[in-house]
């Protein structure tokens, strides 16, 4: 498996040589790198500088976590090493200690087989695509140039895991009482990750009665880790024999988060996001609140631009990925955004997406409409979304596609911030085509107000690519 480098970090499955899978040589000279630029940064009294270490729980976590720890502390910088943590506990810990970045070390929905470096600025957020690219540029390098013995940093190690769940229930849209009044029960698929430990103390305090599935953080994923409905039988069987109110589903490192429910039916992972702002935009109406603009990328469901416009707000559309969610969010002042694989990023809490806050706001939604999940959901715009890739043998066909679909629907509402997106505004349609970062493919999103329909317009996108290069 190729090493993927990106601007948010390294990731691949753990042993092989180094360039084809994440080893310890590349977890080194990254972690330098990362060190290097952040040494560029000047510090107020010639203070020491300080990084957050957060994991999840994968097999490889402990072997990584050493290999960053030590190479932090050999450039002279103080660890805080959270230990078992989520990325948005991590996120928050790097604000909540006044740290000048953080790393989390988890490859996110992937297998038990691979692992990741994220890495964050002194907000807690993922870095800008300049500063991303100058720790690649660093690490091509291949130079080190570490602290004298006296310089060492050191290590320190706290759990954040209470400190986030009273950020969360501190949230003034967040109805911990109504929760609590609801009586709510819930199954809960840990994944045997991080989520394991924080999503159950979180429900508790929320007088929310919890069964959890795959609790103990072992990293032996159950399953695929990825929270799509077809890795989801067992939450959605659990669901129905406990006569649950709902199930919930959170990836390894909990940042992705998706509803099951109480019919044992997927709410669909669309859908969370969609759902959460309902409620923020709900809220927001009744305080008389002006700038109700939400932001998700191009790929995301059609849903929440007619959720916020019903709402009289604004919706905003971004190129795929958090960074980018994020800086238009940060530019815009969105009340709420994310991505549609489960992503909410709440900024009264952190830019970062976060699957606590998410649960929190979903709960106190719930409570509010007094209504099953299935039947809250029917009251939500319906649309479906499929998705399909044309492989190609040679990247530079890439383009060629592109652009011949730029002009084959230049009739149409054409975006093109991050490959082409074509908006057919009558139906209700869309489809997007994306370039891959790592592999000669393209991305094919298409989504409708029918499966049928969905289904269709993707294959008819792939068919015209197909004779566009013969």
């Amino acid at each position: 498996m190729t090493l993927i480098k990106s601007i948010s970090g390294i990731r691949g499955t753990v042993g092989g040589r180094p360039g084809d899978a994440l080893t310890p040589v590349d977890i080194v000279k990254f972690t330098y790198a990362y060190c290097s630029e952040l040494r560029k940064r000047k510090q107020p009294n010639g203070a020491r500088y300080k990084v957050v270490v957060g994991r999840d729980a994968r097999i490889s976590g402990q072997m990584v976590e050493q290999l960053v720890c030590g190479t932090l502390i050999a450039c002279g910088v103080d660890v805080i090493r959270c230990g078992f943590a989520s990325t948005p506990t991590t996120e928050l810990a790097v604000v909540f200690s006044g740290a000048d970045g953080g790393i989390i070390l988890t490859a996110s929905h992937n297998p038990r087989q691979w692992n990741a470096l994220k890495l964050l600025n002194e907000h807690g957020e993922f870095l800008t695509a300049e500063q991303g690219q100058a720790i690649l540029d660093c690490a091509e390098k291949g130079e080190f140039d570490f602290a004298e013995v006296d310089e060492l940093g050191t290590i320190t190690d706290h759990d954040f895991t209470d400190e986030h769940i009273d950020s969360v229930l501190a949230l003034e849209a967040v109805d911990a009482e109504a929760i609590r009044a609801a009586h709510f029960k819930v199954v809960l698929d840990a994944i045997n990750s991080v989520g394991g430990i924080i999503m159950p103390r979180l429900l508790k305090r929320l007088g929310v009665e919890c069964i959890t599935l795959y609790g103990e953080p072992t990293g032996d994923f159950a399953h695929n880790p990825e929270p799509l409905p077809k890795n989801l039988t067992a939450l959605c069987d659990t669901v129905v024999r406990e006569k649950a109110d709902l199930g919930i589903s959170v990836d390894p490192d909990v940042d992705r988060l998706a509803f099951i429910c109480e019919d044992g039916q997927p709410f669909v992972e669309e859908y969370t996001l969609v759902a959460v702002a309902d409620y923020l935009l709900d809220e927001a109406v009744k305080a008389g609140k002006k700038n109700l603009a939400t932001v998700s990328n191009l790929s995301s469901s059609r849903a929440l631009r007619d959720v916020t416009e019903a709402h009289g707000g604004t919706y905003h559309a971004s190129a795929v990925g958090e960074v980018n969610v994020t800086t238009l969010m940060h530019k815009v002042g969105a009340l709420i955004g994310g991505e549609g694989n489960g992503g909410v990023i709440y900024p009264a809490s952190h830019c970062g997406r976060d699957a606590m806050v998410g649960v929190a706001l979903f709960l106190s939604n719930l409570a509010h409409k007094g209504m099953s999940v299935s039947a809250y959901k029917k009251t939500l715009p319906q649309y479906f979304i499929a998705k399909n890739r044309i492989d190609l043998s040679d990247k530079a066909l890439i383009d060629k596609i592109l652009e011949a679909m730029k002009e084959m629907f230049k009739a149409e509402k054409v975006n093109t911030i991050d490959g082409v997106k074509v908006d057919f505004e009558q139906k209700r349609e869309w489809v997007h085509l994306r370039r891959s970062n790592t592999e000669p493919i393209i991305r094919v999103y298409s989504e409708a107000p029918t499966e049928e329909r969905a289904v269709a317009l993707g294959e008819e996108v792939v068919s015209l690519a197909k004779k566009i290069i013969g």
